[in-house]
């Protein structure tokens, strides 16, 4: 079977920054097990596969090297960006079906913006626990952490500066332990996002990491998911002032990448967080896959 293909790299105004994420068009029909295979084969984090919808524009699959995910950030910027590359999309509103609903998306001249949907706040994690997971002391982190998801759940964790956040490095053994303490068998579904209230560059307003258990790469360039369970966080702590902010991630990685956020309504009734982007076409083709559909 053969697909039409975009490898994009999303949060970024140029080629080979920002996070990297192929675009599967019309892939929404391959099965789980070809789909893992893919974004093996990529060394990507994240791949996506679209199709039709019923309720929506387009139906957007995201999956990671070992299953499906309901909803991802970077991969939603470089759909929509592929999807416009094609001439499938115009500048204006539009409707992605995803496993964690409908996402609303406005699409700009040379950005992307999606409304992420309103945060579920899940349990809060002692700060031994997670700073033990990169490697940390529970006085590196600010406030207690706690699972957020605006779409896809990660255990948001502030540290008190950039120092911390250089230190990150994940212990396997920590995140078990981690993974446990919130009732998880696997270790590779809600990660501590780590996050400081300085950015990498003087036009940030946040920086932040997401290393990653195997079998997806060690670390995200990326995390438009994340940034968004973030923003809500910090914006219903009262950790940041506005809330409206510029978030950068992947510095440290030569990977430099940025988006523009706003969470919408007051601190203690969120709804939603609009996360912005822009993202570049590097390279387009087709590929050729087993004959693998449900």
């Amino acid at each position: 079977m053969t697909f039409e293909f975009d490898w994009v790299d999303a949060f970024t105004d140029q080629v080979f920054g920002g996070n990297g994420c192929a675009v599967v068009h019309g892939g929404a029909v391959l099965s789980d097990g070809v789909c893992t295979a893919y974004v093996q084969e990529t060394s990507l984090v994240e791949c996506t596969f679209t199709g039709p919808s019923e309720v929506a524009d387009f139906h957007v699959k995201y999956y990671i090297a070992s299953r499906e995910i309901p909803f991802a950030g970077h991969p939603t910027i470089a759909t929509v960006v592929a999807l416009r590359h094609r001439g499938l999309v115009d500048v204006g509103p539009l409707t992605l079906e995803t496993g964690a609903g409908i996402v609303a998306v406005d699409v700009g001249e040379d950005s992307v913006t999606m409304t992420q949907v309103a945060p579920q706040f899940g349990p809060e994690v002692p700060a031994e626990i997670v700073a033990a997971v990169g490697g940390l002391s529970a006085s590196d982190i600010i406030g207690t952490p706690q699972v957020v998801s605006t779409g896809l759940a990660f255990c948001i964790t502030v540290l008190r500066d950039k120092a911390a956040l250089a230190r990150v490095q994940l212990d396997l053994d920590a995140m078990t332990r981690f993974a446990a303490s919130i009732g998880q068998d696997s270790i590779d579904m809600t990660e501590p996002f780590w996050i400081t209230r300085e950015g990498a560059t003087a036009a940030g307003d946040t920086f932040a990491r997401l290393v990653l258990a195997p079998p997806s790469p060690p670390e995200d360039y990326f995390t438009g998911s994340a940034t968004g369970a973030a923003a809500a966080y910090l914006w219903s702590k009262g950790l940041i002032d506005s809330p409206r902010f510029i978030a950068e991630q992947g510095h440290g990685l030569g990977r430099p990448g940025q988006a523009q956020v706003e969470v919408l309504g007051p601190r203690d009734a969120i709804t939603g967080v609009r996360v912005a982007g822009q993202g570049r076409v590097v390279m387009s083709g087709d590929v050729f896959m087993p004959d693998g559909t449900r």
